[in-house]
């Protein structure tokens, strides 16, 4: 009988257990990229695979959305249009979380051979990548700081 009741509260106990942490996950708040007066809910690239595939295929990317790519290291990243489909504002920011580079309304790459690196010669920690045409329309600027834990 005692091992029936004990079995009885251990299959409770991992009952609650996991329905803790599956509504944990579904409670978890999207990861956002705020500035001062906007925020964009953003796709996380932090493995290489996740960064090398970025949002190339994309068709189109909603007006608030966008791809944070988290490097380990503060250096210098090139980025490039291959296989891009919808034109891009990239945005390199340092660890500091300031704005060092906007290359604004970055066009898709239509042949491989002709898709040349964009490399502002800066060191960046993270670069973001929204639709082209926002940085302008919500007045980012060199400067500008995330104020969002990232």
């Amino acid at each position: 009988m005692r091992k029936k009741v004990l079995l009885v509260i251990v299959f409770l106990f991992l009952i609650l257990v996991i329905t803790v942490l599956i509504l944990k996950n579904w409670a978890k708040e999207p990861n956002q990229v705020c500035f001062k007066n906007y925020c964009f809910e953003v796709e996380l690239a932090k493995t290489s695979e996740e960064i090398n595939r970025g949002l190339m295929f994309r068709e189109k990317l909603e007006q608030n959305k966008g791809m944070l790519f988290i490097f380990q290291e503060e250096e210098e990243y090139s980025f490039w249009m291959k296989n891009t489909l919808i034109p891009l504002d990239i945005i390199w920011i340092n660890e500091n979380k300031e704005i060092v580079f906007i290359n604004e309304n970055a066009q898709p790459c239509k042949e491989e051979n002709l898709c040349s690196p964009i490399n502002p010669g800066t060191k960046e920690k993270y670069v973001l990548e929204i639709n082209g045409g926002t940085a302008e329309k919500i007045g980012l600027k060199i400067g500008d700081k995330i104020i969002t834990k990232i």
